[in-house]
């Protein structure tokens, strides 16, 4: 809000509204349109009654739609972020909505505006996460959705299409699906790195070995990145994970393959995008300075929708549990303050230790399902860096809490001892820590058949789970997944998509904020518009300032998603 405020767009969209001009903000974009938030500022849920009465909160919204924007309450039980496909409740005709049946839209948020008497006018449809929540509002030409349809498949890419041309009816509409609650999330990844010729590939570890047990040695080649990416799209993956396993550790910022496969991904790859590998402060061989929250933007503008964070996190937990102090510092701090924790992955890459008595470790201990070589009943799971070469003072369960502490939004959980092994998710583990923790938990490591991820989710409350090796060499294929998840009575998302040519639509928007308006100065063609120096917000503020007929292109915004 700073941000408009400071440029006299408060009272420009609130004109350009008002006057029913065709609008839609996208998560943020519509949080922008009620009276107040709390997020980044005071809890509102411990004020009394009348909010707009006798309290003036932190943060004023342009206060066109009655209602404060509050986070979700995780004392119930339901992990906040909010992070996944949920199914939304039509309350009303709202024309772009119309495509979209009971199938799945992507939502990522913690904070959200609920139902009230005095705006049930604008609402279009409502969300169950705990408790109902709006999901859509419509008055007019004036949309705002708390999901992201840039990040929904095909279903999301019919919503843009809808609001982009009105009067169009595509010839296929999205596949009919049965969507009751939030779905659990099947995720391909892809690791990342440069063979011994410099090529980029997509490779896959053998307990975190990527070379192949030859007289060569070479990194084992499973294709390009940006392909597969693309395939697993088609096949109906709820996300695509790429992590970067060699890359960055000199220059992060230099490595302009990796920054290309993330734009080339996003062009074609509607649903989100996360990236990681090297996502740290570091010092360049100028002497230059850079910090995570550089090296993070700079994914983010490339096309990344939440980054991930490994050893950093864990040097970043120890310091914590050390000195109890959060000192705004660590790269976890950091990207979450800026962008928000649902834009914050830790990728925990923890080892089994067995043990003979619990208290033979100061760490969070379990009794395992299956004993250890000597019959050991006990284990503990000491974390590692640096690609699971080097273990630290600190174990997963103690981790996991701690990195909730200072930020993180969701936990990537391996297993080193599982992963390529093809036998099964670690459910001892699993279980743990997403018992541990009120955030996503992404199972890891080991999948080998479909029944593996029934399996993961029926025994723990993991939100997904991820695998590679298994989609990579086609052994499973990803639908055969969701058909097994159907069958056993678990939420999942329904079909692949059908993609839609790019030309039809515009998205704009950078991380939990879009705003997206049709562009009258540019003729009868849609395309995306990039004001300078502006980034991502650049291309928000660029086509907003077209649309109202304000400023000239010229136009400088802040990324800081803060002062939103």
């Amino acid at each position: 809000m700073d941000v408009l405020v400071k440029t006299g767009m408060d009272e420009a969209l609130r004109t350009y509204i008002k006057n029913d001009r065709p609008f839609l903000g996208i998560c943020l974009g519509l949080q922008l349109l009620f009276e107040y938030s709390e997020e980044n500022g005071p809890d509102l849920s411990l004020v009394e009654v009348s909010v707009t009465q006798h309290y003036i909160p932190h943060l004023n919204g342009l206060g066109l739609i009655p209602g404060v924007v509050g986070r979700f309450n995780s004392s119930n039980g339901f992990r906040v972020p909010h992070i996944g496909w949920n199914a939304l409740q039509i309350a009303k005709d709202s024309e772009i909505l119309e495509d979209v049946g009971d199938q799945h839209v992507y939502f990522v948020h913690s904070y959200r505006a609920m139902p009230l008497d005095n705006n049930t006018e604008w609402i279009s449809s409502t969300c169950n996460y705990g408790d109902d929540f709006i999901a859509s509002i419509r008055r007019g030409n004036v949309h705002g959705v708390q999901f992201h349809p840039e990040k929904s498949g095909d279903v999301g890419l019919s919503i843009l299409r809808r609001f982009l041309q009105p009067n169009s009816r595509g010839t296929k509409k999205p596949t009919q699906g049965k969507a009751s609650k939030l779905a659990k999330r099947v995720i391909a990844c892809l690791d990342v790195r440069t063979n011994d010729k410099g090529d980029l590939v997509v490779t896959k570890g053998d307990q975190y070995d990527v070379r192949e047990h030859t007289k060569e040695k070479e990194v084992r080649n499973l294709g390009k990145p940006v392909e597969l990416a693309g395939q697993y799209y088609k096949d109906g993956a709820d996300e695509v994970s790429f992590l970067n396993i060699t890359g960055f550790r000199d220059f992060p910022l230099g490595d302009l393959p990796m920054l290309q496969v993330l734009r080339h991904a996003s062009e074609n790859v509607f649903v989100p995008l996360t990236v990681g590998g090297g996502i740290r402060d570091f010092t360049d061989a100028n002497g230059r300075y850079y910090s995570s929250l550089e090296v993070a933007s700079e994914y983010f503008r490339s096309g990344a929708d939440k980054i991930s964070i490994g050893s950093d996190a864990v040097y970043a937990a120890e310091e914590y549990l050390k000195t109890k102090v959060k000192t705004g510092k660590s790269s976890l701090e950091q990207i979450s303050r800026v962008y928000g924790n649902q834009a914050v992955v830790v990728s925990i890459d923890p080892r089994r230790v067995y043990l003979k008595s619990p208290g033979d470790v100061e760490f969070k201990t379990i009794r395992v399902t299956k004993p250890g070589p000597n019959g050991e009943e006990y284990a503990w799971y000491q974390c590692t860096v640096n690609g699971g070469r080097e273990g630290r003072p600190i174990g997963a369960y103690e981790l996991a809490k701690a990195v909730e502490e200072l930020g993180a939004g969701e936990i990537l959980l391996n297993c080193i001892d599982c992963d390529g092994q093809g036998k099964g998710f670690d459910i001892d583990l699993i279980k743990l820590i997403s018992d541990a923790v009120s955030i996503p938990v992404i199972a890891s490591s080991g999948a080998g058949a479909v029944e593996h991820f029934s399996e993961v989710f029926t025994k723990s409350n993991a939100s997904a789970a991820l695998a590679a090796g298994i989609f990579h060499r086609k052994e499973v294929p990803i639908q055969s997944v969701k058909g097994h998840l159907l069958k056993e009575g678990i939420e999942r998302v329904t079909a692949p998509p059908t993609p839609l040519h790019p030309s039809m639509f515009i998205m704009i928007g950078f991380q939990d904020v879009s705003l997206v308006l049709p562009s009258t100065s540019l003729d009868t063609r849609w395309k995306k518009v990039t004001s300078k120096g502006g980034g991502k917000m650049g291309e928000i503020w660029g086509l907003t300032l077209r649309a109202i007929g304000e400023v000239s292109d010229d136009v400088d915004s802040s990324s800081r998603r803060s002062e939103i």
